[in-house]
C-alpha cells in the first residue's frame, strides 16, 4: 500500500491541535521504546536455559559471566557471603527489585500512552463534533449534508490516530514486558542455584 505524504500531511492538518498531541506521545513513546531495546542488548545473551543440566550450566557461567544483571546478582551474592551475612534470600530480593528498577524504567509512561491515546483521540472528536454542531446552528439547519460529512470526517480522524498510537505503543510495551520477564526469571534461577549450592555448602561444613 502506497502512501501519499501529501495525504498524510493533510490529514495531520486537518486533525488540528490534538493531532499533534498524539504525533508527540507517539515519538516519547518509541524513543522509550528503543532505549529500552538498546538497554536490553546490552545485557547480552541469558545465561543458560531451564532445559540444560541447571549446576553444571551454572558453574561454566560463573567463570565466563559479563555484565548482565544475573552477574551482578551473583557478584552481590558472593559479597554478602564473604560478608558472613547468612540471609541470602534477603540480598537476592533485594539485588533483584533493583534490577527490575532499572529495566522497567519508562515502562509506566508507555502504559499511560497507550490508555490515555484513545481518550486523546476520542477528546478531539467530540470537540469537531461540537464544532460541526455549532456550524448548524448558527446556519438555522440548512447546512449541505456534504459540507456536515465533511466536518464528521474531520472530527473523526483523531479517534483514528489515537487509536493507532495505542496499538502501536501497547506492542512496545508488551515486547519490553516479554523481554524483561525472561531476564527475571534467569536471575531467580541463578540466585536459586547459588542459594542451593551455599545452603549444601553450609549443611556439610556444620556436620548436618
Amino acid at each position: 500500500m502506497n502512501i501519499d505524504p501529501a495525504g498524510l500531511q493533510s490529514i495531520i492538518v486537518r486533525g488540528g491541535p490534538i493531532v499533534d498531541v498524539l504525533i508527540v506521545m507517539s515519538v516519547i513513546g518509541l524513543t522509550i521504546f528503543l532505549d529500552r531495546l538498546w538497554h536490553f542488548s546490552r545485557m547480552g545473551k541469558i545465561p543458560f536455559k531451564s532445559s540444560q543440566d541447571p549446576e553444571g550450566a551454572f558453574q561454566s557461567w560463573r567463570k565466563e559471566r559479563g555484565s548482565g544483571p544475573e552477574s551482578r546478582l551473583i557478584s552481590a551474592l558472593e559479597a554478602a557471603q564473604r560478608r558472613g551475612v547468612s540471609d541470602h534470600e534477603a540480598v537476592a530480593r533485594r539485588v533483584g527489585n533493583d534490577e527490575v528498577g532499572h529495566m522497567s524504567r519508562g515502562m509506566r509512561t508507555l502504559d499511560f500512552i497507550a490508555t490515555t491515546a484513545p481518550l486523546v483521540g476520542l477528546l478531539g472528536t467530540i470537540t469537531g463534533l461540537i464544532k460541526a454542531f455549532m456550524v448548524i446552528e448558527q446556519a438555522g439547519g440548512r447546512v449541505d449534508a456534504s459540507l456536515l460529512a465533511g466536518g464528521i470526517w474531520e472530527a473523526m480522524i483523531t479517534t483514528a490516530v489515537g487509536l493507532v498510537v495505542a496499538i502501536a505503543t501497547l506492542f512496545m510495551h508488551h515486547r519490553l514486558e516479554s523481554l524483561m520477564d525472561r531476564r527475571i526469571r534467569s536471575m531467580k534461577r541463578c540466585a536459586m542455584l547459588f542459594i542451593e549450592r551455599h545452603a549444601d555448602t553450609q549443611g556439610v561444613d556444620d556436620g548436618i
